[in-house]
């Protein structure tokens, strides 16, 4: 059990890894291409990868399968709309309060209760994304700031209703979350121009690994952590989000945000290890 659990966990942080690649790839498309076009584009594709990379796929459209769908499509959605109403900043750190309601609801409706480390993983956490996007941070834009929210609500409901799934097998609604993206992005697509051979292949890059193979980690690992697990090792995504610009865009990092992001990193490894040793001594 302990292997299977450090197992998802090292899951967890390579979907967030795959999950940061999307900054550095939509560059390469929001010129041709609005963020809506973008998530439905992306949806499409990571839809159809993880048809043909999972066998045995039920859609029961039970209740729980329905509302992970929504989830995650409301959790890209309202991310994409509010990036183009407020600040990436703004946007990723609001979209980041997810852990804190799953927190507050994990125990109504798993049974899983938030733990003394859960607790102060996400008060550190959150005060590092604070420090790390300290300089991007504005007033104002009030929509952004709600869809950005909204975002974060949806991230935990995706969550909560994936965990609620365990037995079962939750990329089902993953993979109707990825189809109901497509469905909202398509209006967009349709008028948008035709990518370029570069744009392509960005496309295909943020539908295959960075939503396709990042989810089809992301559905195996929630099975064997806690639902706040699940939602705190990857908040190291937004810091590493700004390395890949770095390396191939040359935006270098501001002091502040070195700091919060090295607070970030040692919060959420810090409570890694702590998991992984409290189940150890577990029988």
């Amino acid at each position: 059990m302990t292997h299977t659990h450090t197992r998802s966990l090292l899951q967890l942080v390579a979907a967030a890894i795959c999950w940061s690649l999307a900054g550095v790839l939509i560059k390469f498309i929001a010129t041709s291409w609005s963020g809506l076009a973008v998530a439905g584009g992306r949806g499409a594709i990571a839809a159809l990868f993880l048809l043909l990379t999972n066998r045995g796929l039920r859609f029961h459209f039970s209740r729980d399968q329905i509302i992970g769908a929504i989830g995650y499509a409301g959790c890209t959605v309202f991310f994409c709309v509010a990036t183009t109403l407020t600040n990436a900043a703004n946007a990723i750190l609001l979209q980041y309060t997810a852990p804190v309601w799953v927190a507050l609801l994990s125990a109504s409706f798993l049974g899983e209760r938030p733990t003394r480390a859960d607790g102060i993983t996400i008060v550190v956490a959150l005060a590092g994304m604070a420090l790390f996007f300290k300089d991007g941070l504005t007033s104002g834009h009030v929509l952004g700031n709600v869809l950005a929210l909204l975002s974060g609500i949806s991230f935990a409901a995706m969550v909560l209703a994936l965990r609620r799934q365990k037995d079962g097998s939750p990329v089902e609604s993953i993979i109707l979350g990825n189809v109901l993206g497509f469905a909202i992005g398509l209006p967009w697509i349709v008028e948008s121009p035709m990518l370029p051979a570069s744009g392509v292949a960005a496309l295909l890059t943020l539908g295959v690994v960075q939503l396709g193979f990042s989810y089809w980690l992301y559905a195996r690992a929630i099975k064997h952590v806690t639902a706040l697990e699940a939602v705190l090792i990857p908040v190291i995504e937004p810091v590493l989000n700004p390395v890949w610009v770095l390396l191939f865009m040359g935006e270098k990092p501001t002091g502040w945000a070195l700091v919060g992001g090295a607070i970030v990193l040692v919060a959420v490894i810090a409570r890694g290890l702590m998991a992984v040793r409290s189940r150890s001594r577990s029988p």
